[in-house]
């Protein structure tokens, strides 16, 4: 288990009501926007369930991770559509990094996922990485706001120096069920270091499988948190872009789905939202993937499933996304 709740997808209802979100960002869409989104970060238990290092070391990727990753892009680049993924900085020490540079040249965005993995609602140094609870003297005399604006500063400087890629977003460690609401603070910091977007909201759903399977309330719970996972504005002007339920690691690593079980929520969310003209962030993991999902099936399937409905939906980056909310 996850040494610190925190590390979970938190499970109390959202604060900001959807009517509220509709009122205060998009507006209906001609079409309904999917977003697919891979993190590029390693997952605690895998590739086997006995693996917990990854927690101290999130930006190490294996060779597996690294090659999924790319032929994700490459399914995505040859079907014409465009992925969005999320980098801990981390990942840039390695010596190899032409997979993700040619991520970049597919054309694919990159977003900034800290350079650590750090949590960004701690309150205290250590409790911002596990790998500082090993390693304090990498935090000692910092506060917490120094911690995590140095880390998100380093990712920003090292894609840029390294890889020579402009971040694109910023998505936080983690999911919170009302995002970044009760954090002014941290808003701020995100609009000072150049941020318009961040996606940090993962809404509340039910999750659970049985001997059984996974149970039509569990599917249906996941259809309807669609409606509260619509992008909105704070009222500091930064734009908040959901993650869709339901992610990869909460049904693979969580709670043991099958393949067959997320591809049918994937598509069932992906169809509910194309009907009521919304947007859908698709989160996934590589490094969990990798596993679960070897032929990148999930991918293909929700392609297949978009250009079977182009003249309602289409796939597209998450800032073309944030561009529409008003």
């Amino acid at each position: 288990m996850t040494r610190y709740p925190r590390r979970r997808f938190v499970t109390g209802l959202a604060s900001t009501p959807l009517l509220l979100r509709q009122a205060l960002g998009a507006q209906p869409a001609k079409k309904a926007q999917i977003a697919i989104t891979y993190d590029l970060e390693m997952s605690r238990n895998y590739p086997t369930r006995k693996n917990i290092e990854w927690d101290y070391r999130k930006g190490d990727l294996d060779e597996a991770t690294k090659k999924y990753s790319l032929e994700a892009a490459r399914i995505a680049a040859k079907a014409g559509v465009k992925l969005h993924f999320f980098l801990v900085g981390r990942v840039l020490e390695q010596q190899d990094i032409a997979w993700l540079e040619e991520i970049h040249e597919l054309g694919h965005p990159i977003g900034n996922h800290t350079y650590d993995h750090v949590y960004l609602l701690a309150r205290t140094p250590t409790e911002t990485q596990f790998r500082f609870t090993r390693s304090p003297w990498l935090v000692k005399g910092k506060t917490v706001p120094q911690i995590l604006r140095e880390n998100i500063r380093l990712t920003q400087i090292a894609m840029k120096q390294r890889a020579g890629i402009e971040q694109n977003g910023f998505r936080t460690p983690g999911g919170f069920n009302t995002g970044l609401t009760e954090r002014p603070d941290i808003q701020a910091m995100l609009l000072e270091l150049g941020f318009k977007w961040v996606s940090s909201v993962y809404p509340n759903h039910l999750a659970k499988r049985t001997e059984q399977g996974v149970s039509e309330e569990v599917f249906d719970s996941i259809v309807k948190a669609q409606a509260d996972a619509q992008p909105f504005k704070y009222e500091s002007g930064l734009i908040e872009v959901p993650m869709s339920p339901i992610s990869d690691v909460n049904a693979f690593r969580s709670n043991l789905w099958t393949l067959d079980e997320f591809v049918k929520a994937t598509s069932l969310s992906i169809k509910e939202v194309i009907q009521n003209q919304m947007t859908f962030d698709f989160l996934c993991h590589p490094s969990c993937l990798v596993i679960e999902d070897p032929q990148h099936v999930t991918l293909k399937t929700m392609i297949d499933l978009v250009k079977s409905n182009a003249d309602k939906a289409a796939i597209t980056p998450i800032d073309r996304i944030a561009e529409t909310v008003k």
